[in-house]
């Protein structure tokens, strides 16, 4: 099976309405991480047919549950997820990548300009020191620290009403319980991830 045919089986399977284009622009993104592994080692998962999987498939699940937002942080973005997955499946949503990694910066600089990725900014700085009188509607972090750490270091950049949304693997317990009190948890979904055999779940916080 092709790797666009993958893509496109997997989207059809979580019943995600995406623009046609995207399939290509998906296949050419995971393309484009492989490329770049070979020298700045960006994600330890090397072939694209695992990355649609654990990856695209796994950062595209947070798009159902983004609501009405219109403007999306993705903090620790690494090689772009969930970040650029998203950025591609919702071409009218303002999508900033933040990394404090100088190499996975310039990845993200390259494949924001080779995909044409216009509703894409990045930023290269660490987020606790991130300043910018600009507030996001979602602020997402996928495998980026403890949940905790997460609400103290990116909660001045949630806009009112906003939400914090930590993307997990098993239901974490343990983290919601150390969550400070200026904060609380709404809900925690559980997620399906198509062949994806390991638990998944989000966890959005809010202002108490």
């Amino acid at each position: 099976m092709t790797l666009e045919a993958q893509i496109e089986e997997g989207v059809a399977a979580m019943g995600l309405e995406v623009p046609a284009s995207t399939t290509g622009t998906f296949a050419k993104y995971l393309e484009l991480i492989a490329k770049w592994n070979r020298v700045h080692n960006l994600t330890a998962v090397r072939e694209t047919d695992q990355m649609v999987v654990l990856h695209l498939l796994d950062s595209l699940s947070l798009l159902p549950h983004l609501g009405a937002a219109k403007t999306l942080l993705d903090v620790g973005s690494g090689p772009g997820l969930p970040g650029i997955p998203v950025a591609i499946a919702r071409p009218g949503l303002a999508v900033t990548l933040l990394d404090s990694n100088h190499k996975k910066c310039a990845f993200l600089r390259q494949a924001k300009t080779e995909l044409a990725l216009a509703n894409v900014e990045v930023v290269c700085e660490r987020v606790e020191h991130w300043k910018t009188a600009q507030r996001f509607d979602v602020v997402v972090s996928r495998a980026f620290s403890e949940l905790a750490d997460f609400v103290a270091q990116a909660q001045h950049l949630v806009a009112p009403g906003g939400h914090l949304i930590a993307m997990k693997g098993v239901h974490p317990f343990e983290e919601i319980a150390r969550v400070p009190a200026s904060h609380k948890v709404a809900r925690v979904l559980e997620l399906e991830v198509p062949h994806l055999e390991a638990k998944r779940h989000l966890v959005f916080v809010e202002a108490a």
